[in-house]
């Protein structure tokens, strides 16, 4: 069965908690389709009005943000020998989890604000900052918001597009690559923003 038709169903069934499951565990750690599920729920709230915008948009960032903190605690507590097994498991490519590393030693918090619109780092982000063990207060905040940005965007962006789907969905790939792109724009200046002023404040 189709991916979207398999979608189309667990909606019909279940509604907001088909939401919540995928992006639960997407956030977690699990290769799961996410953003594929955030869109067509948003699509369906457009054209079947069995959703709301709102409602999606509200389970969406109550499911991310509880499933970073499972994967920050999974990280935190396994440490790095079961975020490699995580990564064997759900053959998640080592260069994925390299990418992730380099990100957050070069940006920190930073990168957990955006990293849900880098290809391959949202499955990371939580487990990775557990076990490079990153505040958790200053996690959580930054996890918080990263989560209201992307899943208003991308639910959004699911709504607006409703009544041109097929088309949408052929041109997903290339605003995946804006999104990677404006994502790495904007830690770039937010770590040169930090670095003047600890220049300043030194």
């Amino acid at each position: 069965m189709h991916l979207l038709d398999l979608l189309r169903k667990y909606f019909a069934e279940y509604g907001y908690w088909t939401v919540a499951f995928v992006l639960l565990l997407e956030n977690a750690g699990i290769p799961l389709p996410g953003e594929t599920t955030l869109l067509f729920a948003a699509a369906l709230a457009f054209s079947e009005h069995k959703l709301t915008l709102w409602g999606v948009i509200v389970v969406g960032v109550i499911a991310c943000t509880l499933g970073d903190n499972l994967g920050y605690w999974i990280g935190r507590r396994g440490g790095r020998p079961l975020l490699d097994h995580q990564r064997r498991v759900f053959r998640i490519s080592e260069a994925h989890l390299a990418r992730g590393e380099r990100f957050f030693l070069r940006y920190g918090s930073f990168t957990v604000f955006f990293a849900r619109f880098v290809f391959g780092l949202r499955i990371l982000a939580g487990p990775l900052a557990g076990v490079l063990k990153m505040p958790w207060k200053k996690f959580v905040l930054f996890n918080f918001l990263g989560a209201v940005l992307w899943v208003s965007v991308v639910a959004s962006l699911g709504y607006l597009f409703g009544s041109r789907w097929e088309w949408f969905m052929g041109e997903l790939d290339d605003l995946q690559l804006v999104f990677a792109i404006l994502a790495i724009i904007g830690l770039l200046f937010l770590w040169r923003r930090e670095r003047r002023r600890v220049a300043r404040a030194r």
